[in-house]
């Protein structure tokens, strides 16, 4: 019998891949996306812990996890617990890249942040600009460096793609990446 804790983690897992592939692949924003979520070389793993130090030392474990089995491209590494305010999320994010070059991972892994109340520096909350780096819930992307370079190399102009969403979120407004992003968190399983 699954506990609740399993199948609130299932519904999660399923919440931010229905994420993946309702806003970041349909709508591009990651235009690398597409190809490894028809792969299927994504892991969703949702980490219960809610401590810095036990976070971090759970995203070191899930480095391992992708050290050891090359046909997961990335994982989306996901804290839908204790890190829910942003400047605290931000804080996570510096110790885990820290933690990253102390382990020997620089050159190896990189993270992208997401979080539901992202913000970039110098621009105001409500800021379409901002649904660039939402997801439903806060997630570090473990990304292999030597994959992303790789298609970095195979995409022209690869240093528009922030440029590019950003227009496009502004063009569509707020309340449409609102609406996308509880359309995902209303899926439950």
């Amino acid at each position: 019998m699954a506990t609740d804790s399993m199948m609130g983690s299932q519904t999660i897992a399923a919440q931010t891949q229905a994420w993946v592939k309702e806003v970041i692949m349909k709508y591009n924003i990651c235009p690398f996306a597409r190809r490894e979520v028809e792969r299927d070389s994504i892991r969703y793993t949702v980490c219960e812990q809610s401590r810095m130090d036990t976070a971090l030392q759970a995203l070191l474990d899930e480095c391992q996890y992708l050290d050891e089995h090359p046909q997961a491209e990335t994982s989306l590494f996901i804290l839908p617990r204790g890190f829910e305010g942003f400047h605290l999320y931000l804080d996570l994010l510096a110790f885990a890249e820290q933690l990253l070059f102390e382990e020997g991972y620089e050159g190896v892994y990189q993270l992208a942040s997401f979080h539901p109340d992202y913000c970039f520096e110098g621009e105001a909350q409500d800021d379409a600009a901002n649904y660039t780096n939402r997801a439903p819930y806060p997630t570090l992307h473990i990304i292999r460096e030597a994959s992303m370079e790789q298609a970095l190399a195979e995409y022209d102009d690869p240093e528009s793609i922030p440029e590019r969403n950003i227009a496009f979120a502004r063009r569509k407004g707020s309340e449409f990446f609102a609406k996308l992003l509880q359309n995902c968190l209303s899926l439950k399983l």
